[in-house]
């Protein structure tokens, strides 16, 4: 059942998903949008231009009907009186020409935006094969798209329909009314026909756009294992990601544990923490931590700090401090640079015991630090397996 379950596609496109398809030229299209568009802005685009049509139109009639005598004979002159009369009626009914297109052109784009994609001209097989064709001619998604050409011929149909047969003593009083009278009356029966046919519209393209849009998203539903793998392809195997961090914190730790023979001295608990630092007089400020660690990092620290002949210097509460407070890196911060003034004056009478002889110096046995900075007066030593 478990397995069903994630082959089954119940969930959503990803944007990654969305993202490829229209890559391929795949978006949600709705031709009724642009049908809609397309006569709507014919009937705005005749209301305004309408009356320069008209009569652009009679013009043309008037002098394409006018003939002289000696045109009448020459059949090359019909021609080139056919041409000019075309040339002329196009650059009347340019206007309106460009309107549609640019219409027809944008109209598209409401629902999905501006696509070009090159993949979507490459030959493909399947857009020629009889099989691939007969399959999509009695798929689902032409049964549907059969239904909805259908229903858009009823609605549009019918509300003509009701219209024509409102108006139909109007229309057959039309051949009695004066001519001034029938051409006023018969725009207006225009109008509203018109107007009627274009609210009918408007429906369809209101149920069909969010139809074509979730239509479009439920074809690219993922399954569960779908979402997980590509989980994993954008955000990495969980399994890689940890082990490169693994790889991270040991190239960081032999960085650090290198800095280790060039520290001044190591502060140590000494089971559980372990802190390098260094401080060279003139160049720093202050003290910086060059390495710290916990449990099996601490005791290589320290085993570091004795192959190279550091000091090791047992002072667990300046090394719970340190560790807690310091950044590695980072000079210590400034409340604990009374307590290491005295790690590092122990470490120079040391230096100094070692070049020149005499009485060694007596490890500082009671070196304090602010209460607040000390993680054991406030909660037990936290001990960590790994640090870098």
């Amino acid at each position: 059942m478990a397995e069903d379950s994630d082959l089954e596609r119940s969930e959503p496109p990803s944007q990654r998903r969305l993202d490829d398809a229209r890559a391929k030229g795949q978006i949600p299209r709705s031709p009724e949008l642009a049908t809609f568009a397309v006569l709507l802005a014919g009937g705005a685009g005749f209301a305004v231009l309408g009356d320069g049509l008209v009569e652009s139109l009679k013009r043309l009639m008037s002098d394409g009907l006018t003939l002289d005598r000696a045109a009448a004979f020459r059949p090359e002159a019909m021609t080139e009186r056919l041409l000019d009369a075309g040339t002329d009626m196009l650059i009347s009914f340019a206007p309106y020409l460009a309107l549609l297109l640019a219409v027809a052109f944008f109209a598209p784009l409401v629902v999905s935006g501006w696509v070009f994609a090159f993949e979507a001209f490459a030959p493909q097989l399947s857009r020629i094969s009889l099989f691939a064709g007969f399959g999509r001619m009695f798929s689902v998604r032409s049964l549907v798209e059969l239904g909805k050409a259908i229903v858009k011929t009823l609605i549009v149909g019918g509300v003509a329909t009701i219209v024509l047969v409102n108006e139909l003593d109007a229309i057959l009083g039309l051949a009695s009314e004066p001519q001034p009278a029938a051409m006023a009356h018969m725009g207006h029966l225009l109008l509203v026909t018109f107007l009627s046919v274009v609210s009918a519209m408007a429906l369809i393209v209101a149920l069909d756009v969010p139809f074509q849009i979730w239509e479009f998203r439920k074809q690219y539903r993922m399954t569960k294992e779908e979402v997980r793998q590509e989980f994993k392809e954008t955000e990495g195997d969980p399994q890689i990601k940890a082990r490169i961090r693994q790889l991270q914190r040991e190239q960081a730790r032999r960085r650090m544990m290198s800095e280790v023979p060039k520290a001044d001295v190591v502060v140590t608990n000494p089971t559980h923490f372990a802190v390098a630092l260094r401080y060279r007089e003139g160049s720093m400020r202050a003290p910086m931590v060059v390495a710290k660690g916990s449990s099996l990092v601490a005791e290589r620290i320290m085993d570091l700090a004795r192959e190279n002949r550091i000091p090791v210097l047992r002072a667990a509460p300046l090394a719970r401090a340190l560790h807690a407070h310091a950044e590695l890196g980072r000079e210590i911060p400034s409340a604990l640079y009374s307590a290491v003034a005295e790690v590092l004056a122990y470490v120079y009478q040391l230096s100094r015991h070692e070049r020149l002889g005499g009485e060694r110096p007596p490890e500082p046995t009671d070196i304090r630090v602010p209460p607040e900075l000390d993680p054991a007066l406030e909660s037990p030593p936290e001990v960590e397996e790994d640090d870098a």
